[in-house]
């Protein structure tokens, strides 16, 4: 009898590896940061083989923590910053490149280039994608073009592209298996989300030849085997989901109209539209949520770039604060008559504008500003951004109208009760905080264990989410009001 669901959460700084019991508690948790590499403004790379050694690393030691053996592991699940982009010769799994990250602009121009030949429509209408430097398909033309000689192997079949999920499925099964799930395919801008399948127009626009593709499947099912020489022994690897899309899973929201936050370097909200792709009018994004069984369950997305990187800046760029926890104690002290108003578009502004020329700005700067001042300015940003994309998933769907009232909320910025509440306050919701904060591995544990057996339906697995604290809005309207049209000013003063 296996013990444990073992989930890869491979996120943009760190590496983590959690065994889950068949309660879904936690049994063991390994986890390794990693370099991130800045080679030029805009631009952020991985050294893939620190993903790989992480990967390697964290599930070794939370099997070691657990006393457990490959034979104790029901199955692996993979979760993943998704648009990240890697290439590697198929002969010797060899990067031709370090992985370009979500983060990364440099394909900015190439995305405007695309703009002003016409091509957007087709894009958003195919992959609900916006043409943006954030997705994987203009990183991977790039590589193509920068990289000598590897638009010539690619075409030859030679080298395989994936995300990282891809990536590290390539390498746990020794190089035998290059595949993606549907949620990581529908961030790549070549995946046309409504018939399920790579396109050949999208494709041709960008120079990318399928050969290098990878076979797309369900979220949940047979993946194939780790190596075993790696942990012993076999382990099937049978789920896989973008972190935003295991987030929605682990926070068990399978009913249409059921919405999730995740707060980490940066926020994506997810509301789920059923088995209705919702094609939005305030540059969302309309997403995969999850596939099984061959059917697709579809979601709107909004993506701010920006959320805990911003508490990083404070503690790192400008050593105002000596730790992300003290941001909290610090807002609550801020002076009350001071209205600083930081927009961090450190890397440009994600939805719903779309900029990515933008730069981060402070309002309201005063001689009296100190460290309290903009520790609220920084938590407040992820707030109003937050409000922001509320209100266009309320416009853009009319049963979020009536429905978008509860919040879950998970990642790091979560911890934060005056983080949360501030939420709820500006956001007019109720934020749900979970009594599991490992939302994301939890969601790619689930759908690892969904497929052998280990875990239940998704209405049992979702009766058996708990609260842990509610955060209800204390602030009166008019005062919402304001702060919201302040926010809305300072960030039409930013873009103009």
């Amino acid at each position: 009898m296996t013990s444990y669901v073992l989930a890869i959460d491979q996120g943009t700084t760190s590496t983590r590896a959690i065994l889950f019991g068949a309660d879904l508690s936690i049994a063991a948790l390994a986890q390794r940061e990693f370099p991130q590499h800045f080679p030029a403004d805009g631009e952020v790379e991985h050294d893939p083989e620190d993903l790989w050694a992480t990967t390697l690393d964290t599930c070794r030691e939370a099997m070691r923590q657990a006393g457990a053996g490959a034979e104790d592991i029901a199955a692996i699940g993979i979760t993943n910053q998704r648009e990240t982009t890697l290439l590697w010769r198929r002969a010797d799994g060899r990067p031709l490149h370090r992985a370009i990250v979500w983060q990364d602009r440099r394909t900015a121009a190439h995305c405007a280039a695309l703009k002003a030949q016409g091509h957007e429509p087709l894009f958003a209408d195919t992959t609900g994608l916006v043409l943006d430097p954030y997705f994987s398909g203009t990183k991977l033309a790039w590589l193509l073009d920068h990289v000598p000689g590897a638009r010539e192997l690619a075409a030859r079949g030679e080298l395989a592209f994936g995300t990282v999920d891809t990536y590290l499925l390539w390498r746990l099964t020794g190089g035998k298996v290059h595949a993606t799930d549907a949620t990581n395919a529908s961030r790549t801008l070549l995946f046309d989300i409504h018939r399920g399948h790579w396109d050949d127009r999208l494709l041709a626009i960008l120079g990318i030849p399928k050969a290098a593709l990878p076979e797309v499947r369900d979220s949940s099912g047979a993946f194939g085997f780790t190596d075993p020489a790696l942990f012993g022994a076999p382990i099937p690897i049978c789920g896989i989901a973008g972190d935003q899309q295991a987030a929605l899973v682990g926070q068990a929201c399978f009913a249409p109209a059921m919405v999730k936050s995740t707060y980490g370097t940066g926020c994506f909200a997810l509301i789920n539209t059923g088995a209705t792709p919702v094609a939005s009018n305030n540059r969302l994004l309309t997403t995969i949520a999850y596939q099984l069984g061959g059917k697709r369950a579809y979601a709107l997305e909004g993506a701010i770039f920006v959320a805990g990187a911003a508490v990083q800046w404070l503690r790192d760029g400008l050593r105002v604060v000596p730790d992300a926890a003290s941001t909290g104690a610090l807002a609550a002290i801020a002076d009350p008559t001071q209205d600083v108003i930081l927009v961090p578009a450190f890397v440009g502004l994600g939805a719903p504008h779309w900029r990515a020329d933008a730069r981060g700005a402070l309002f309201g700067l005063t001689r009296a500003t100190g460290p309290a001042e903009l520790a609220r300015a920084a938590l407040e940003s992820v707030c109003f951004q937050t409000a922001d994309l509320l209100a266009a998933m309320r416009a853009d769907w009319p049963p979020a109208e009536q429905t978008l009232s509860v919040l879950r909320v998970d990642g790091g910025m979560a911890n934060s009760d005056w983080t949360m509440q501030r939420l709820a306050d500006l956001t007019g919701c109720t934020v749900d905080r979970p009594h599991v904060r490992e939302t994301t591995a939890r969601g790619a544990a689930y759908l690892a264990g969904l497929h052998v057996g280990f875990f239940p339906e998704p209405d049992r697995f979702a009766a058996q989410w708990r609260l842990e604290r509610r955060f209800t809005p204390q602030m009166d309207e008019a005062t919402r009001r304001q702060k919201l049209a302040a926010w809305a000013a300072a960030v039409r003063r930013l873009l103009s």
